[in-house]
């Protein structure tokens, strides 16, 4: 086997990801807080600044960030990047986001309840939202980053599965977009996005971190060594259908006993709508006005049907991330989603079927606990997370 090392201009690109990395996330930097940050000399950092602008991915102001001392400016990305328009895009949902050059937001958050009966309805929705801030922005490049819910290919930009959506074949969103509307489109799963929010905007001081969105279906997303963590086929992070009970309900997958089956807002409304139609007499129509806000309130009113049905699912939760944890040894988990509606009783019933890791003992004082929290990001912030993707493009192209 043989182990190339680092050469000059090998060092030189890793040292240019690095502060681009710092600018992405500062905004605007100056050269002593590049090198506070990088460990770099001074004019070592002053050489890569000056290539970095001479490529065109930075540009430098005379407006100093300091009044101390002698400044020689700041550094920041140019104002010629392009716009990024940002949707989540469910099958009855489209959430869009437009953010500037430097994923800043220009807009309000908007979201939209669509009926989309077939693909070709969903891509002209998608087409449309683009075509409306083309219009309001005429003199500037936007692109598109869309983050679909299900399966999807992120290297093709396909759509390969969407449950709970009345057509059941891949859509090429990428392909057709980006010919439609002649824009760069990215298309990745709707948890990547959370996970990259979570990396760029979250405070993390873990290297590896879960997201685990616990929402109409149940998603993860990875970040191990501080990049997603996809597998080579692009299946990782389905935990909504890890399977629980071989013998149980029948998944949207195909398969029997799928965590989804038992702990998503689906299934429940849907078994707390059977049970209630069994104990309290209740019409089809009456129960089928159940949604997520009476469920909720009938959680916090300690209704026994209800209560005992979440907390199957929690328990259910929790013991699949304890296999996850075992395997991966994540340091942070963070949850999203519409269950975490239930609040923190829901929460520490998952931890408690977590924290039982026999390798990771109570009185090992050199441990580093996994901590399991709500997600702090607002859903603004939770919505931009999929526009990091074009960063993340970027950032890889000075590991060749």
């Amino acid at each position: 086997m043989i182990h190339v090392g680092l050469n000059n201009f090998r060092m030189r690109q890793l040292n240019k990801e690095l502060i681009m990395s710092l600018v992405w996330r500062e905004k605007r930097v100056t050269k002593s807080q590049v090198a506070k940050n990088t460990g770099l000399s001074i004019p070592a950092v002053t050489n890569i600044l000056e290539e970095l602008i001479v490529e065109g991915q930075l540009s430098h102001s005379d407006k100093n960030l300091s009044n101390r001392g002698i400044s020689s400016g700041s550094y920041l990305l140019p104002e010629t990047n392009p716009m990024t328009l940002c949707l989540n895009v469910t099958p009855t949902t489209i959430e869009s986001q437009l953010v500037d050059h430097q994923i800043v937001p220009v807009s309000e958050l908007t979201c939209e309840w669509v009926s989309m009966p077939g693909p070709a309805v969903l891509l002209d929705v998608i087409a449309q939202r683009y075509i409306d801030c083309q219009k309001k922005f005429p003199n500037k490049k936007i692109r598109l980053a869309i983050a679909m819910h299900g399966q999807v290919d992120p290297e093709t930009g396909v759509s390969q599965y969407m449950p709970q959506a009345p057509w059941r074949e891949s859509v090429e969103v990428k392909y057709i977009l980006e010919n439609r509307l002649k824009c760069p489109v990215i298309v990745d799963n709707d948890c990547v996005m959370l996970a990259l929010a979570e990396k760029w905007q979250g405070h993390n001081e873990n290297k590896d971190i879960c997201v685990i969105n616990v929402d109409y279906g149940i998603g993860s997303s990875f970040i191990i060594n501080n990049t997603i963590y996809r597998g080579s086929l692009y299946g990782s992070g389905q935990i909504g259908h890890t399977i629980v009970d071989p013998d149980g309900k029948a998944c949207s997958c195909g398969r029997y006993g799928c965590l989804e089956t038992v702990a998503s807002l689906s299934a429940i409304k849907k078994q707390v709508r059977i049970s209630m139609k069994r104990s309290c007499g209740l019409s089809s129509g009456e129960v089928e006005n159940i949604n997520t806000d009476i469920l909720t309130e009938l959680w916090r009113n300690k209704d026994p049907v209800t209560r005992g049905i979440i907390e199957d699912g929690a328990n259910a939760i929790g013991l699949s991330l304890y296999n996850f944890l075992n395997i991966l040894n994540i340091n942070q988990i963070w949850f999203y989603g519409a269950s975490c509606q239930f609040g923190n009783e829901w929460l520490e019933m998952i931890t408690r079927n977590v924290n039982g890791n026999p390798f990771d003992p109570k009185n090992n004082v050199k441990r580093n606990e996994t901590s399991i929290q709500f997600g702090r990001l607002t859903r603004q912030e939770q919505i931009m997370g999929i526009a990091w993707l074009y960063v993340e493009e970027n950032l890889s192209s000075f590991q060749c």
